[in-house]
């Protein structure tokens, strides 16, 4: 059943070992850097009691209500449910978060529509798939992703390698299998568990790898480390950074030191066919989601610009509406490929309704490799007032309060205290270190560039151009693609 916001901390405290800049972290709920993000996922499990969300962010199903964003997508009206519920959670927090569980469950569903290969290692294995899936849902869980190893040298072959630079099946028990080695994962310290899967890699080498692995790893488990990286949030006023102090999403390297998987927890180990099938299809659900947070990127940069255009008054500039423009293009350019994967969406091996593979891929492209870009034109609306402007303080301090508050008055309309808001968000969102960092997550949290490429390559049919071209052309019939 749905849980509550405080449900779901009281979840975390299960003496999971978090570590800090140096210092170890007795309770995540509410130390400084966690508590802002953690509270934004407990208000999304409140969500979905309150009275004026319920019927958006909830089905019922079986006489028991769970979350839309975990629903399986059998028909376009389930896609469109999920539209409507990141919708109402952006607009109810104010801002854009990525990794709190619909962005990650897709990875579940992918293994679904590979339940032949998995049966094909031990019939036990597939159905753990199906259990867990099922217990997601049934249970509101947090489930995040863990993917990217250390990997240390990488001109060696793994064998060559200190083994822990991936994680790996060091032993079996007849309680299950024991892993070492370690990943970097988004969120998993204020998660309740996370699906462990190969990196990217050439998974063709030998038939059977102690590095092609995949299970579910509670994230309060014994042996599991959470070393992150500083927190934004807690660092200056939210005043000045409102985006890094409510919307940090931290990072961690998970270690994995001799951690037990029960069996019911495997849902492969040492099949090499296995992992491959895994890291083609991985994003095949969870890079709509993914995606559809730049549209609301997008959105918080149009928004930004344009109030900065009307405050100055130099909003009916053409060269400024051209900028503006081009925004809006990257922006509709987002939604068109989001709207056009579904409108087209496709029945996946498993039964399910993916959305149309070559166009979602194709999206992901656009959005992820031009964001720099339209950030930049974002700065340039917005001037250099984003990087010099002071602090809240010297706002509010007897002796330069008086000489800001004059200064950064524009007119009736529009005193110091309204633009001094805007400016620091306008600086948060595009000039900040939290900017900064959540440029480079929106790069390499699903995959590098070169896998996004090859993800549209891989599912675009070359049939039509193929045949356009051999017609056109005049080639032999006997060409074939």
């Amino acid at each position: 059943m749905i849980r509550t916001g405080n449900e779901y901390r009281e979840g975390l405290k299960d003496g999971r070992e978090i570590w800090m800049d140096g210092e170890k972290v007795t309770d995540v709920t509410t130390h400084p850097a966690f508590k802002p993000i953690v509270d934004v996922r407990a208000r999304m499990y409140d969500m979905q009691h309150d009275p004026a969300y319920k019927e958006r962010m909830t089905y019922r199903d079986n006489n028991k209500t769970n979350p839309v964003l975990y629903k399986l997508p059998h028909e376009q009206k389930d896609w469109a449910d999920k539209l409507e519920a990141v919708d109402a959670v952006m607009n109810d927090i104010g801002g854009v978060v990525t990794r709190v569980g619909d962005e990650t469950i897709g990875e579940m569903w992918s293994l679904c529509d590979g339940r032949d290969v998995l049966a094909s290692i031990d019939d036990r294995f597939s159905d753990n798939i199906d259990r867990h899936i099922q217990a997601v849902t049934d249970n509101d869980i947090f489930h995040v992703s863990a993917n990217t190893d250390p990997k240390g040298d990488r001109s060696l072959s793994p064998r060559d390698r200190d083994p822990d630079m991936m994680v790996h099946v060091t032993r079996e028990t007849d309680a299950g299998i024991v892993i070492r080695g370690a990943k970097f994962e988004t969120a998993a310290a204020y998660a309740d568990q996370a699906f462990l899967k190969p990196t990217v890699g050439a998974w063709a080498d030998e038939e059977l790898s102690d590095y092609a692995v995949g299970c579910i790893v509670k994230m309060g488990a014994p042996g599991v480390k959470h070393i992150c990286r500083s927190g934004f949030a807690g660092k200056s006023r939210a005043a000045d950074y409102p985006l890094s102090n409510k919307f940090d999403e931290v990072e961690a390297l998970v270690v994995f030191d001799d951690v037990l998987i029960p069996w019911e927890d495997v849902f492969f180990y040492r099949h090499t066919k296995a992992a491959q099938y895994v890291r083609s299809s991985l994003h095949r659900y969870s890079a709509f989601p993914y995606v559809l947070r730049l549209l609301y990127v997008a959105d918080m940069m149009i928004g930004t610009a344009l109030w900065n255009a009307r405050q100055t008054g130099l909003d009916k500039l053409q060269a400024v509406r051209e900028k503006i423009a081009d925004l809006v293009c990257y922006r509709e350019g987002i939604n068109a490929h989001l709207t056009a994967s579904i409108a087209a969406a496709q029945r996946s091996p498993g039964g399910l309704l993916m959305p149309h593979q070559s166009m979602l891929y194709a999206g992901r492209v656009f959005a992820v490799s031009q964001l720099q870009n339209m950030m930049h034109i974002a700065r340039e609306l917005c001037g250099g007032q984003i990087c010099i402007t002071p602090n809240a303080d010297s706002f509010e301090a007897d002796g330069s309060g008086e000489w800001l508050n004059k200064f950064y008055s524009l007119n009736q309309r529009w005193q110091a205290d309204d633009r001094r808001k805007l400016l620091a968000f306008a600086r948060d969102l595009l000039n900040s270190d939290y900017a900064g960092h959540r440029l480079t997550f929106v790069q390499f949290a699903q995959a590098p560039h070169f896998s996004h490429l090859a993800a549209v390559y891989q599912s675009f049919d070359f049939e039509g151009p193929l045949d356009f071209v051999r017609k056109s052309a005049g080639l032999s019939d006997q060409v074939k693609g």
